[in-house]
């Protein structure tokens, strides 16, 4: 694939429809009503910095990295950001693309004074945790924490 037709920006509200439909393919289900609120919550500038991600082919939208700019929330004092959706079409998938986002993400990061980069993983998603390691994430210090409401 040819690296002239790839362009890197940051997510914009036309680009729902295309996330969705990406979404779709590997959860198996719609997820709209989850990426309209990711949308409303990203593109709220009185909240957030629009971190987020999307790469397009031949300006056709095939991948997306979501995350947030936190800065000393959860106790944390130093700024820290996490990456909390990454999709790539299965077309476009085994080409460099979620690695070039992520490349673009953590630079988008670096420039907004973030040190550390947040991401979770199911205990038994191969695929994903092997792609973020690759990316050169490794296990946190912080211990994710749950409460299974009876």
């Amino acid at each position: 694939m040819p690296e002239k037709n790839r362009v890197m920006r940051v997510l914009k509200k036309d680009d729902l429809g295309a996330i969705v439909a990406i979404d779709e393919i590997g959860a198996k289900r719609s997820r709209h009503d989850y990426y309209e609120r990711k949308f409303e919550t990203i593109l709220n500038s009185a909240h957030n910095i629009n971190s987020s991600i999307v790469c397009e082919v031949d300006g056709r939208i095939v991948g997306f990295v979501m995350g947030d700019v936190y800065f000393g929330e959860f106790g944390v004092p130093e700024t820290s950001a996490t990456i909390d959706t990454i999709g790539v079409h299965p077309e476009f998938q085994n080409h460099g693309i979620a690695s070039e986002m992520l490349d673009q993400f953590m630079m988008n990061m670096k420039a907004a004074g973030v040190k550390k980069v947040y991401t979770l993983v199911n205990w038994d998603d191969f695929a994903l945790e092997k792609f973020f390691s690759r990316q050169k994430f490794t296990p946190s210090k912080r211990v994710n924490l749950e409460y299974q409401l009876p």
